[in-house]
């Protein structure tokens, strides 16, 4: 059994460093770095704004939610 958990770690491990140098022949900007933050950032919001949609009772409320939403929506699309 060890040593199945030692293989996966080892191929995790190559995975990871096969991935660093992809990233390095490819270097992202600062302002890449940036928007993929924000739009990750945006998107993390839109999933807890959506909880709260669904478990709103008020209606005025969930319009708020619903705009919230909207807007969200737009700005995750222009950061994409």
């Amino acid at each position: 059994m060890a040593r199945g958990w030692e293989s996966k770690s080892v191929e995790s491990q190559m995975d990871s460093a096969a991935e660093r140098s992809v990233r390095k022949e490819n270097p992202k900007t600062a302002e890449q770095i940036d928007r993929e933050r924000k739009r990750e950032s945006l998107q993390l919001t839109r999933v807890r704004v959506v909880h709260d949609l669904e478990s709103a009772q008020h209606e005025r409320h969930k319009d708020q939610l619903r705009a919230a939403l909207a807007h969200l929506d737009a700005e995750i699309q222009r950061l994409s």
